[in-house]
Order: C-alpha cells, then sequence, then structure tokens
C-alpha cells in the first residue's frame, strides 16, 4: 500500500474519531435529535452532488423501500441514539463502545449470513469483544451512566443488521448512491423530532461549529474519502480504518474535552479492538489472509460503521 493510501486512511481514523468530540459540543445547546438530523442533512447535501456527478444514484429508486429502511437502522437510529448516550457518557467512551459492531455483525451472521459463521477464532474473537463491553459497562460506566453506554451499544447493533440489509437486499447499487439516498432519507426520518426538540434560543457558535463540521467533513467529506480509499486498496484495507478511530476517539476526549482514561478504559478498548479484529477476520494480527478475494463492503455507512463509521 502506498503512502497516499496510508495517509488517507489515518486522516480518516483521525476524522471519524473526532466525531464524538464535535457531538459532545453540539450537546451543549442542541437535543441529541437535531444533532443527528443536522450531521446527516449536511452530509447529504455533500454527498449528493458527488454521488449524481458520478452517475452513482442509478438504479436507487427501484430500491427505495430498501434504502429507507437502511436510513432508518443503521443512521437515523444509530446516530441519534449515540448522540443521546453521549448525554451520559463521555466521548471516548462512546467511541470505543461503537467499535462494537464488528462483534454483532459475527454474532447475527449464526441465523442471517451462514457464509459469514462465527467459529473457531472468529467466534472467540466475539466473546473477548463482549468481554471489554462488559468491561467498561460494569466499571467504566456503571450507575445512572449505564442507559448511556447501552444506547450506544444498541447503535452499534443498528449497524450490524444495517449491514446485513444492504448486504441481502441492495446487492448492485453503487456504494456512493446508496450512502447519498440512506442520508438523504435519515435526514427526512428526523427532521419531525429535530423541530420538536429544536433549541428556544440559536445555539451558541462552539455547538453550530461543531455540529457543521460534523455533518459536513466528519459524515459528508469523510464518506467521499472512504470511497476512494474503496477504490484504491480495495474493501478489506479500507475498512481497517474503523480500528484506528477509536484511538483518535480517546485521545480526543482526553486532551479536549479533560475527559478520563483510566485502566479499565484502555484495557476495554483494547479487548473491543482485538476482538472486533479476530471476529471480522479470523486470524491473529500479523498472519496471512485465507481469502484471496475481496467483495464489496458489507455495509454502505459507518458510523461506521463499523465497521460505521460514527
Amino acid at each position: 500500500m502506498d503512502r497516499r493510501s496510508w495517509s488517507l486512511r489515518l486522516v480518516l481514523g483521525a476524522i471519524w474519531g473526532a466525531s464524538y468530540l464535535f457531538i459532545k459540543i453540539g450537546l451543549r445547546d442542541l437535543s441529541p435529535f437535531m444533532v443527528a438530523f443536522v450531521r446527516i442533512a449536511l452530509a447529504a447535501l455533500v454527498l449528493l452532488p458527488v454521488a449524481a456527478f458520478q452517475g452513482a444514484l442509478a438504479g436507487v429508486r427501484a430500491r427505495a423501500g430498501w434504502l429507507a429502511l437502511v436510513g432508518a437502522v443503521q443512521v437515523a437510529g444509530p446516530f441519534f441514539l449515540i448522540s443521546a448516550g453521549e448525554e451520559e457518557i463521555s466521548s471516548s467512551l462512546a467511541g470505543i463502545l461503537v467499535a462494537s459492531a464488528p462483534l454483532f455483525t459475527a454474532l447475527l451472521a449464526i441465523w442471517v449470513d451462514h457464509e459469514e459463521r462465527s467459529q473457531g477464532l472468529r467466534l472467540a474473537g466475539v466473546l473477548v469483544g463482549f468481554a471489554g463491553v462488559a468491561l467498561l459497562l460494569g466499571v467504566d460506566i456503571g450507575g445512572s451512566a449505564m442507559l448511556g453506554g447501552l444506547a450506544v451499544v444498541l447503535a452499534s447493533l443498528g449497524y450490524a443488521i444495517g449491514g446485513f440489509l444492504v448486504k441481502l437486499c441492495l446487492a448492485g447499487v453503487a456504494p456512493l448512491g446508496m450512502s447519498a439516498a440512506v442520508m438523504a432519507a435519515s435526514a427526512i426520518f428526523l427532521l419531525p423530532p429535530a423541530l420538536l426538540t429544536a433549541p428556544e434560543a440559536a445555539p451558541g457558535l462552539g455547538s453550530a461549529a461543531a455540529v457543521a463540521v460534523l455533518g459536513v467533513l466528519g459524515t459528508g467529506i469523510a464518506f467521499v474519502i472512504f470511497y476512494e480509499l474503496i477504490s484504491s486498496i480495495g474493501p478489506a484495507r479500507a475498512f481497517l480504518v474503523t480500528y484506528i478511530a477509536p484511538g483518535f476517539a480517546v485521545v480526543y476526549g482526553a486532551v479536549l474535552l479533560s475527559e478520563e482514561v483510566t485502566l479499565a478504559t484502555l484495557a476495554g478498548l483494547a479487548l473491543i479492538l482485538f476482538g472486533s479484529w479476530l471476529a471480522a477476520e479470523g486470524r491473529l494480527p500479523g498472519r496471512p489472509r485465507v481469502e484471496v478475494e475481496e467483495g464489496p463492503p458489507s455495509m454502505p455507512v459507518a458510523e461506521p460503521t463499523p465497521g460505521e463509521t460514527p
């Protein structure tokens, strides 16, 4: 992989890792619904023209129903849940818990997709990863903040379910066009609750700027970079960015928001990332990949993603 691809992957990890920081700042003056809506709407405004210019919207209308369902399950719901969760927990913990999405993917594959059934090292990865989630929920969060942590974990489940919907029901739709359409549908879903929870006064400059950057850079432009990586180095290597973003989230939270980073935080991060790697790859880091063919990406969006991006 060349230097440009490495640089783009690091930049993307830094951008996605900062999403949780921007959410936390935006929540100072805006509701979780409003943060999620503005973020998604701005991303749609970035992605739709790019997708139209590249002719990536072909076939979108015929799959409108499935795209709307993916928007509800994988974008609108999770983005709201993460914002709601960050009202109770730190941005760094949210970034770590979102990284559990591959664990749910591996777990659900037992019933949904037999081609990706978890066994051997994959199953061990699921168990290790969920041990990390349990450690964070029981030690680092606990008490009244437990509901916030569970909301973020539920968002990760939504990412995983959406990934299977895409694979099984949206094959053949261009990924960039799919993302643009899903963002547009998600914005429509969140518009009513966002209006109902709109602030009585104009938000502060910091909150408004954070959400604007979150939408345009952290969601819109980030996906343009992401699909550039997919086209240049392939989906498998591009998705490795999901293992970089949580580390950036922890650093941003500690340095810029003075969030506490405990030994339990670092241990939970290590367990979740290592478990997610095993669950997704079925091999130890540094060992050669058995599969030689790379398939299409299983998820159109993120937070992840993890696979989601945030």
